[in-house]
């Protein structure tokens, strides 16, 4: 089987292995996010320790991507190459942080809740869909940042 061929399965490969990752380890449900997130009150710390688990696992494949010239399935890495903290960076944030805050989501795990039937998701996903469309409106629909190719 080609490299080409194969793409579409190891994504979606990866994506099964990150949604059952979101929701063996809570992240999909939002009451155990919020909890996280309420330093103040009733404080659920154990998401930190996924966070930290995800940064173990993903650390070592970003310090070994300089020594490989390309993806195993082909292609080229597509990294971030904006260092400046700007205005759109600092109102992106933000708007993540009120989201999920508010709701208790964030993207990823959203889109896994929504298979589960999860509370709120139904309103959730397609506020979430609504803000990300009139965001690339309002950029005159040009992909963020100064890496976005032109148009």
């Amino acid at each position: 089987m080609s490299a080409a061929a194969l793409r579409p399965l190891a994504g979606l490969a990866a994506g099964l292995v990150f949604g059952l990752g979101l929701v063996i380890s809570g992240m999909a449900d939002p009451a155990k996010v919020l909890a996280f997130l309420d330093i103040a009150g009733a404080w659920d710390p154990s998401l930190a320790f996924v966070m930290g688990g995800a940064i173990a696992v993903a650390l070592p494949g970003f310090l070994l991507l300089p020594r490989r010239g390309a993806p195993a399935l082909g292609g080229r890495f597509e990294l971030p190459t904006a260092r400046a903290i700007d205005r759109n960076l600092l109102l992106g944030a933000a708007l993540f942080g009120l989201g999920w805050g508010i709701g208790g989501f964030c993207p990823g795990p959203a889109f896994t809740a929504l298979t589960l039937a999860a509370p709120g998701t139904l309103v959730f996903v397609p506020a979430m869909l609504a803000g990300m469309w009139l965001g690339h409106r309002l950029r005159g629909g040009r992909l963020a940042g100064p890496a976005a190719p032109a148009r």
